[in-house]
């Protein structure tokens, strides 16, 4: 027999075949070593790209399953070339052994660089609504590059952002604290992104963070620490994800989640969240430099008035957006992440010196 989709202990039992069975379901699960399936008991066998529900239902059969061939991503090195998320076909076969086939047509990804001067990518989840990026303001600090480079790679592959902004409960009692709070909320919220004040400790804006997530498939990341699986925890109530202490000495946190896993939300709207291990560094891959802008809503939009319409907005003439700093129009901090990013485009980053 599967196993229930959410359920925390599994059992292998399956159920005996006389010759392979093919099936169509959804990666909930990725071990490093297997993939957990969900095959929908209404139609076991509709072709993965003809699966139109977005949000499919938690119930069906978990089948557990290795890959057979190769995957790749447009021709990028990939860590994972099955993402929790994708629509695959599987075959499971008499002696209980299931293999993923084939992977339907991604209708979006978020991929990341899986470090800094690495040509290897790391696809956190395929298939997805929205992408929530938890944050903190203090212990630990969530440099505001990190949620620019979040931003940009949504943007990138045409996710919905919601900026999620935890821990303060931390925040209150100190007013310089608190400022940095609303200046921070502001600034992300002029450019057009969702803001949301929570507190995993408290409880404060959870509700409202929950009516976000309703009849969704959510990709939730952020930093080590962030308390992204505590935020979960509260959202689902007896999923009691592993949470760790933040250490004092480097006010960092503890990888807690190892593996990406889907989780379905309790209520009568449904939904997914896709859980995935904190990150420290948020590296982009495939960017054009001269798409970078298109990334950054408040630059793209000033771009337009540039004398030339390939300026990279870094030494050009009569460039609009250089205009907008200077007049304070455009935040520094924002800029500053966009020339990051611009570097990481440049083709020559990578080639070995001469």
């Amino acid at each position: 027999m599967g196993k229930k989709a959410g359920s925390s202990k599994r059992n292998d039992a399956r159920t005996p075949l006389s010759v392979a069975e093919r099936m169509e379901g959804m990666v909930i699960r990725n071990t490093g070593s297997s993939y957990m399936v969900l095959v929908s008991p209404d139609a076991p066998d509709t072709p993965a790209e003809d699966i139109t529900t977005t949000v499919p239902s938690p119930e069906g059969t978990v089948v557990e399953c290795h890959i057979k061939g190769k995957f790749r991503l447009k021709g990028i090195r990939t860590t994972n070339p099955v993402a929790v998320g994708d629509r695959v076909t599987i075959m499971r076969n008499p002696d209980g052994t299931a293999y993923i086939t084939a992977i339907a047509p991604r209708r979006n990804y978020i991929i990341r660089r899986a470090s800094n001067l690495s040509k290897e990518a790391s696809i956190l989840a395929a298939n997805i609504d929205q992408a929530c990026l938890v944050a903190t303001l203090a212990h630990p600090v969530t440099s505001t590059t990190f949620i620019d480079r979040f931003l940009a790679t949504a943007e990138a592959y045409r996710v919905t952002a919601i900026l999620v902004i935890n821990k303060t409960d931390l925040l209150t009692d100190d007013p310089e604290s608190r400022e940095l709070l609303d200046t921070v909320a502001y600034l992300y919220r002029s450019i057009g992104y969702k803001v949301l004040e929570v507190s995993a400790e408290t409880g404060a804006g959870i509700e409202e963070l929950r009516r976000a997530l309703e009849g969704k498939i959510t990709l939730m990341s952020g930093n080590s620490g962030v308390g992204k699986s505590t935020l979960i925890n509260r959202l689902i109530p007896g999923l009691e994800l592993r949470t760790a202490e933040i250490s004092d000495m480097h006010d960092t946190g503890m990888h807690t989640t190892t593996f990406s896993e889907m989780f379905p939300l309790p209520g009568e709207h449904g939904g997914w969240i896709i859980d995935t291990p904190g990150v420290r560094g948020f590296g982009t891959i495939e960017f054009d430099q001269y798409e970078v802008s298109h990334f950054f809503p408040e630059i793209f939009k000033l771009s337009k008035e540039c004398r030339y319409g390939n300026c990279t907005h870094t030494h050009e003439p009569a460039c609009a957006v250089r205009k907008a700093l200077e007049e304070g129009r455009i935040a520094m901090s924002r800029y500053s992440s966009y020339l990051s990013i611009l570097a990481d485009a440049n083709p020559d980053k990578y080639r070995a010196p001469v």
